[in-house]
């Protein structure tokens, strides 16, 4: 990068949002493989479009690694040996076509996606026990696995979750270490890191959707502890309370409530205390979580200040494993201005159609007419119409704005009163067996304890 861009970027970097400070912190318990083009949304609430790079944040926030690589990418720009530190940490991926130097180049739109894994961290291990001792112990799962879908003009985003208990065939993948592993027709989707890292998560994900994904990251538990400290918590909705004192240690009444470090991690885990107690009902609350997180980026105007956005750098340095294709700060400022107009209602959670494995009623199985309907939809970049529940297995509900119980800062979300502008683009309906929510809508997690 030549100096001279080197100190434009820093001026826009500097001078280029307006002066926002970071909220009081405070926790409150209230009552195979066609190259796709593609698309997303749905209707309510229409916010305003701050700094370009709070945009981005605001985009990949709905998977926290994702964020944490963005935050990577905008200390670049500052600290430049932050960045060569995550540049040696990076991973190549696998089977997945080669970047240009211009996002815009990418046909059928940009395709990022984040790993959740449940690794052993001597750091963490007092919080899990039994994590780290057993035939187990040395092992790591990806348990949390979504793919965030940025169209092509005009510009929208799709999150879709994965089940780590899919049953899917994993393909042959090559090992950091340079060995091959064998193809397998059908194993658990969260198996994958365990048998080629973060190059074989994607790799089997894009066999599976049919879509390149040149973007990646992987966060672990002991990261989302350090990340939701490093940015203040972040306030969920529990309609029911919800009580899983014997896998989590979770406890969270009707309210909101602002959770960090080790409760935020609880609740992203917790699968007994929601819904029916399955890991589709989990993914459900996960994805309220991630898009609590979106609004307080953007809404609170965290990532203005810059101490936060310097102490969420450190911390992102620390705690994600970015594919190579992530390391360039170039890269996601080009991400953040194709993103920047991109309103909450236009980002679409989506969790990806399963139906019942007839061979273990533990498992779930693609549901592949459904799942040809969804990337077909992508495909045509024409807002998504979402006919579906919001959740599956009642893991949330869905609340009138009105009723919604106040967040613990009591400070409105900016543009909840504004009305988006009708598209005028025909909407694609998705088959009732696709569960999802958008950004704007309320929902609230639905406990299990009565």
């Amino acid at each position: 990068m030549s100096r001279g861009f080197e100190s434009h970027t820093l001026r826009v970097m500097r001078y280029g949002g307006p002066d926002r400070r970071q909220p009081e912190r405070t926790r409150v318990s209230q009552t195979s493989k066609p190259s796709r083009r593609r698309a997303t949304v749905a209707r309510h609430g229409r916010l305003t479009s701050p700094h370009p790079v709070a945009q981005f944040f605001k985009l990949v926030a709905v998977g926290l690694a994702v964020v944490l690589v963005a935050i990577v990418g905008v200390a670049g720009y500052t600290v430049w040996n932050l960045a060569q530190t995550v540049t040696d940490k990076a991973v190549a991926l696998e089977g997945q076509e080669a970047v240009p130097p211009d996002i815009g180049q990418i046909e059928g739109g940009v395709n990022l996606f984040l790993a959740g894994t449940d690794a052993c961290e001597d750091a963490y291990k007092d919080y899990f026990p039994g994590r780290c001792s057993g035939p187990d112990a040395g092992g790591e799962l990806n348990d949390v696995n979504m793919l965030v879908h940025i169209s092509d003009e005009p510009r929208r985003v799709t999150v879709i979750s994965f089940p780590r208990d899919l049953m899917v065939p994993i393909p042959s993948c090559t090992r950091e270490d340079g060995s091959t592993t064998s193809a397998m027709s059908k194993q658990p989707l969260n198996s994958a890191y365990s048998v080629g890292g973060l190059s074989c998560v994607v790799k089997t994900v894009s066999q599976l959707s049919g879509l390149n994904i040149p973007y990646a990251a992987k966060i672990t538990w002991g990261g989302v502890i350090e990340i939701t400290n490093a940015i203040g918590g972040v306030d969920v909705c529990v309609a029911n309370r919800i009580y899983d004192p014997k896998n989590t240690g979770l406890d969270l009444g009707p309210g909101m409530h602002t959770l960090q470090g080790v409760e935020a991690l609880e609740f992203l885990r917790t699968r007994h205390g929601v819904g029916d107690g399955s890991d589709l009902a989990r993914i459900s609350n996960q994805q309220q979580y991630m898009s609590r997180l979106a609004r307080k980026l953007v809404s609170e105007n965290v990532l203005s200040d810059p101490t936060t956005l310097f102490r969420l750098a450190t911390t992102a340095v620390d705690n994600i494993t970015p594919s190579q294709s992530l390391t360039n700060p170039l890269t996601l400022a080009q991400i953040a201005l194709a993103v920047k107009n991109v309103p909450f209602d236009e980002i679409v959670f989506i969790q990806y159609p399963t139906n019942g494995d007839p061979d273990d009623q533990n498992k779930v199985v693609p549901n592949k007419q459904a799942a040809v309907a969804l990337w077909d939809a992508l495909a045509a970049n024409q807002p998504l119409e979402l006919t579906g529940k919001a959740a599956v297995n009642e893991g949330v509900v869905v609340v009138d704005p009105t009723e919604a119980p106040v967040a613990p800062s009591d400070t409105p979300t900016p543009g909840a009163t504004e009305t988006a502008a009708p598209s005028q683009e025909p909407a694609i309906q998705l088959p009732s067996s696709i569960a999802g929510s958008t950004a704007a809508q309320e929902t609230c997690s639905n406990g299990n304890a009565r």
